[in-house]
């Protein structure tokens, strides 16, 4: 068997068995977890936005269980402290008897961490996770502490109460890789949510990968070879997005602020390198990039008010570059 081969029997293996052990507490969301494990093995971070109800908070608890790692939820609230995110320095007595000052981590401390109601808290406490998310750092009154790999943030954002919500900024968006929505199980899921309670079966779980492996096959992404005729495209879709005058997608003028920067194209590549990989595929393909497009993409067009006032989203104008790249 030849090395490519290997590797993406590897990353076969490991979403088969993910997806058997998370649909012991989880039903019907097996696209969501594919693109949770895209994000994770490309070591991006993932928005989560659905009405309460859905099983978030359990699907990234199995999530986490599954995969051996350390998880934390921090509920985002508006009196929630820069502090009690990162930790801070308390005064403690030695044994020598003296008082010094040490250093008490926070919840941002674990391998995944659920924000959840992330839109809750004001923008100074949303940044706390800003340097964590990029550098896996965090610094507190000018000492660093170094967080453990793998890291993955999962931030919910509940789309129905926008009252008393803090929109996040643009620097903070640019950061999650994916913007996924999380819809209504069809009737058939529903129908077995309602006839069994799955929320205590987490402890049935078991551990289908190490974090030394996990760490290593995240360490094999990046290496994956592209063509140079899907890298084009998904760099003329990133291109697409900005307003311009020469920009042949009209809509884009019209309705939007500001396109997707350059990290949208690592993100999207990267993505899509993992998406052909659980695919059996050891080539990245124009599917593979439509296919985590709109998550990629949907938190990075930032539109107009001209699109505020006539009820155009960022999923419309996505849709519109969809149909244009298919002329």
């Amino acid at each position: 068997m030849k090395k490519d081969d290997k590797l993406v029997e590897r990353f076969s293996v490991l979403k088969n068995k993910l997806v058997k052990e998370i649909e012991k507490v989880i039903i019907g969301q097996k696209i969501i977890l594919e693109k949770f494990l895209i994000a994770l093995l490309a070591r991006g971070h993932c928005i989560l936005i659905g009405v309460p109800g859905l099983a978030k908070t359990l699907l990234v608890k199995a999530l986490a269980s599954a995969l051996d790692l350390n998880f934390n939820r921090i509920q985002f609230t508006p009196d929630l402290m820069p502090s009690d995110i990162t930790g801070s320095d308390i005064i403690q007595e030695t044994k020598s008897g003296k008082r010094e000052f040490q250093f008490i981590s926070g919840p941002v401390f674990a391998n995944i961490i659920l924000a959840d109601e992330i839109n809750r808290t004001p923008p100074k406490t949303q940044s706390a996770l800003l340097q964590a998310m990029q550098e896996k750092i965090i610094t507190v009154n000018g000492r660093t502490y170094s967080i453990d790999l793998p890291f993955f943030v999962l931030a919910t954002q509940n789309p129905i109460e926008q009252e008393g919500t803090y929109p996040l900024p643009e620097a903070q968006l640019d950061r999650f890789m994916f913007s996924i929505h999380i819809d209504y199980p069809d009737e058939k899921s529903e129908k077995e949510v309602a006839k069994k309670d799955t929320s205590d079966k987490i402890k049935l779980i078991k551990k289908v990968i190490s974090r030394k492996d996990l760490l290593q096959i995240q360490s094999i992404v990046e290496d994956v070879p592209i063509a140079d005729y899907v890298l084009d495209y998904a760099v003329k879709i990133i291109r697409l997005t900005r307003p311009d005058k020469n920009n042949p997608v009209k809509l884009i003028n019209r309705f939007v602020e500001w396109g997707a920067g350059p990290r949208a194209a690592q993100h999207l590549v990267l993505a899509a390198k993992v998406k052909a990989l659980l695919d059996k595929r050891y080539s990245v393909s124009r599917e593979d990039i439509n296919f985590v497009l709109s998550d990629v993409l949907s938190h990075r067009i930032i539109t107009n008010f001209n699109a505020e006032a006539e009820g155009i989203k960022s999923d419309q104008i996505i849709d519109e570059i969809k149909k244009f790249l298919k002329k």
